[in-house]
């Protein structure tokens, strides 16, 4: 009896612990350097949130990174079937206080009437980067350029032509809502930063063990690739191991 007693217990326990790493309100912060970053920019910094889902972004998280970015970037997944539209706007409203807005499609985005949803972005200035990009110049003419591509799961993603509405002498960067749009850049395209989600870090790890790993900031060959755990769940409000998280991300000339 005593023993069934303990197991419930740390059964309670755990559930309490898994309920808390999936409504965590963290902002990861990671100082990036990059050789070939244009030295006329000087820093410039990204928040990004990604895998949304049901959660209502919190005040915590707004507070944390106003004044402090100068891009939002929506790595897909804001919304999902049965998410209020009013939550949607709700969100979006908060996001645009912190700074001009990019959205990429994920999956779960067209589970909704994606034409109301791509009215909405419309309507609160936010750029969908679908399969384009878009272009920031320094007083010096340098440019940076945001790139985005569109569902990879339903074929829609072109890298190709998001490439093509970049500036060839830029330095790249690529919002993509499965990390593995880093199967299809080549060394020629130059993209050097590419910001991902969708894995929800694997979500729950059991002895360690999930399906997909932790998200993490990783070197590869052809660039360097962030995929984050995602802010929000879907279907099980649960995580062990990968808890919540967004990013603010600095971008800085290197040696």
């Amino acid at each position: 009896m005593v023993i069934i007693i303990i197991v419930l217990l740390v059964g309670i326990c755990l559930l309490f612990y898994m309920i808390r790493e999936a409504f965590l309100n963290q902002v990861r912060e990671e100082e990036i350097e990059f050789s070939d970053f244009p030295k006329s920019f000087g820093k410039v910094s990204l928040f990004f949130i990604s895998d949304i889902h049901r959660r209502s972004i919190s005040d915590k998280i707004i507070h944390a990174v106003k004044g402090r970015t100068d891009i939002v970037i929506i790595g897909g997944d804001l919304t999902e079937k049965g998410v209020p539209f009013s939550k949607v706007k709700e969100n979006l409203k908060k996001l645009k206080s912190l700074g001009p807005v990019y959205f990429v499609w994920g999956n779960n985005d067209y589970e909704v009437d994606y034409h109301e949803l791509d009215a909405i972005f419309l309507d609160f200035g936010v750029k969908v980067l679908d399969n384009t990009a878009v272009t920031f110049e320094s007083g010096e003419g340098d440019k940076l350029c945001l790139l985005g591509v569109d569902d990879l799961s339903q074929d829609r993603d072109r890298l190709d032509f998001a490439l093509m509405d970049a500036d060839p002498n830029s330095f790249k960067i690529l919002a993509s809502h499965y990390p593995n749009i880093t199967d299809k850049i080549k060394a020629q395209d130059e993209i050097r930063l590419v910001l991902s989600g969708h894995t929800h870090g694997g979500q729950i790890h059991i002895l360690g063990y999930s399906p997909f790993k932790k998200g993490q900031l990783k070197k590869l060959e052809n660039t360097t690739l962030l995929i984050s755990n995602g802010y929000g769940t879907t279907t099980v409000p649960l995580r062990l191991g990968a808890p919540a998280e967004s990013h603010l991300i600095t971008l800085k000339k290197g040696i």
